[in-house]
């Protein structure tokens, strides 16, 4: 009998492991795994579970506070699976790589690369054990290579996915990457064309007689983007099943956020695409025969001396000029198949050019316009 009560003790999470104290003691017991340093009066936790013991500060001087961190101890460590307490973080890596094969190939081969990083040049060894690993080794791995914000915050992220796998198996009740912030990345200048580059753009593009592949292919890909606004997939990605003549629209897809929208068939577009409708083979469904148009676009900014222009460079004409043009930015956010009422767009897109605002200024004006009409007995 003795004997089982001893076995019950030993696998329960509170189980007293220190004697009381006497009144000379820096610890002084104040209740069940709850001790009270003397000195200052924080509180610590003294608890044992399946057979091994856990001190840690509370970090409250406050009792009731102090109890309920003690709770939360306690169901952290319940949660925490002991027969996999000793992974290795190299074990750990692969494991983790056998999760993300799902993903993009170009996205699966910077984390491997980031994996190989971590299990050849962690500061304690890739053969240290998940569960002792401290947040400034994650900070000394990292200090370990000179690179840009965007790589830092590439490997940080890394290294928080294989953790949190960890946490989500039980192997650890908390990632020690947990609190660790990535670095804030200054805001990029996008540069975005004038209408009038636009066009000598894709007349450049339309002029050559090799670049790859047909020339007025590409420079129909590159004109409809400018056109319709949409991106680079959306293009690539269209059928003529997709346009509804008579409804005046155009289905299409967001890959980026996996949805469906709609966008109107634009005055400017439609003799663009009517053309391309009535040279089509038939039986070919697909409006445009390429993915994109890179290498022309790039080859023509360099023969017309521009700047280094890209597909998302016309889609951001295309919404700049929608604003200037007063379109409402609910509306244009709708275009761009975004479901937050513009506010994407008031953020990154509705930049206007120092053409744009010169014109806007000059209605800032105490004369009244022309077009305003006293009522009687009023004063202008």
């Amino acid at each position: 009998m003795k004997r089982r009560l001893r076995e019950l003790a030993k696998n329960t999470l509170c189980t007293p492991i220190l004697s009381t104290v006497d009144k000379h003691s820096a610890f002084q017991k104040v209740g069940e795994c709850l001790y009270r340093y003397s000195s200052n009066g924080v509180y610590y936790a003294r608890i044992k579970t399946d057979g091994k013991e856990i001190r840690r500060s509370l970090e409250t001087t406050d009792k009731a506070l102090a109890k309920r961190n003690l709770a939360a101890l306690k169901d952290e460590q319940r949660q925490i699976d002991r027969s996999k307490s000793k992974i290795t973080l190299a074990k750990l890596c692969d494991q983790y790589l056998e999760t993300i094969q799902h993903q993009k190939p170009k996205t699966v081969e910077r984390k491997t690369f980031i994996v190989k990083r971590i299990k050849a040049q962690w500061p304690t060894g890739s053969s240290s054990q998940v569960s002792k690993i401290k947040p400034s080794d994650i900070q000394l791995w990292l200090a370990r290579y000179k690179f840009g914000p965007v790589s830092r915050n590439l490997h940080l992220a890394c290294i928080k996915e294989i953790l949190a796998m960890a946490v989500g198996d039980g192997i650890i009740s908390h990632s020690p990457a947990a609190n660790l912030k990535a670095v804030k990345l200054d805001k990029p200048i996008r540069r975005t064309p004038t209408f009038e580059q636009f066009a000598a753009i894709v007349e450049s593009i339309r002029s050559q007689q090799f670049n790859g592949h047909d020339a007025e292919e590409s420079a129909d890909f590159v004109e409809f983007i400018g056109l319709a606004g949409l991106g680079q997939a959306e293009a690539s990605a269209l059928t003529w099943p997709d346009i509804d003549w008579q409804r005046e629209q155009i289905i299409t897809f967001r890959h980026k956020t996996k949805s469906g929208f709609a966008i109107p068939l634009y005055p400017q577009l439609r003799p663009l695409l009517e053309r391309r409708h009535s040279q089509r083979t038939p039986g070919d469904d697909q409006v445009f025969a390429i993915q994109n148009a890179k290498k022309a676009i790039a080859a023509a900014c360099r023969r017309l001396n521009l700047p280094a222009f890209s597909h998302r460079s016309f889609r951001r004409l295309f919404i700049t000029t929608a604003i200037e043009r007063g379109v409402d930015v609910k509306v244009v956010a709708q275009w761009q198949g975004h479901r937050d009422g513009g506010k994407l767009i008031l953020e990154k897109y509705a930049h206007v050019r120092p053409e744009h605002s010169q014109r806007m200024a000059k209605l800032m004006t105490t004369e009244q316009p022309d077009n305003v009409v006293l009522m009687k007995g009023a004063t202008a």
